[in-house]
């Protein structure tokens, strides 16, 4: 089981990669996230963990947040995507899926969104 934190020279590529080819909702949410402006949560971005390149992560809370563009709703994708989540949750992460489109038309609702996660705690089984 990998740890945390992939530092296999490939993702860490990869991430460096991505993280200079942002798209505008990427961009945007990180404008919110960075340097701890979301109640002094530390976000990383375009972050290698597990074998995935996760959009968002916060580290100390276990959440990720993935935005997703139009293709995210194709079948084959539909099913890496599950199966990168269960990874993910595996590892002891919750996994917070967010639409594009979304993160662009309505900011403040996923900030809010995001920190209800961070913030409240998980109910009792």
């Amino acid at each position: 089981m990998l740890g945390r934190h992939d530092r296999t020279p490939r993702l860490k590529s990869l991430a460096r990669q991505l993280r200079q080819q942002s798209t505008d909702a990427e961009r945007r949410l990180w404008a919110l996230l960075r340097d701890k402006r979301l109640d002094g949560f530390r976000f990383r971005r375009q972050h290698p963990i597990a074998g995935y390149i996760v959009d968002f992560v916060c580290l100390k809370a276990n959440l990720v947040v993935g935005l997703d563009g139009g293709q995210h709703a194709e079948p084959a994708a539909v099913v890496y995507d599950a199966q990168r989540t269960r990874c993910l949750e595996e590892h002891g992460l919750c996994v917070l899926r967010i639409a594009d489109d979304v993160m662009l038309k309505y900011p403040d609702a996923v900030v809010a969104t995001i920190h209800r996660e961070l913030t409240e705690p998980e109910p009792s089984p």
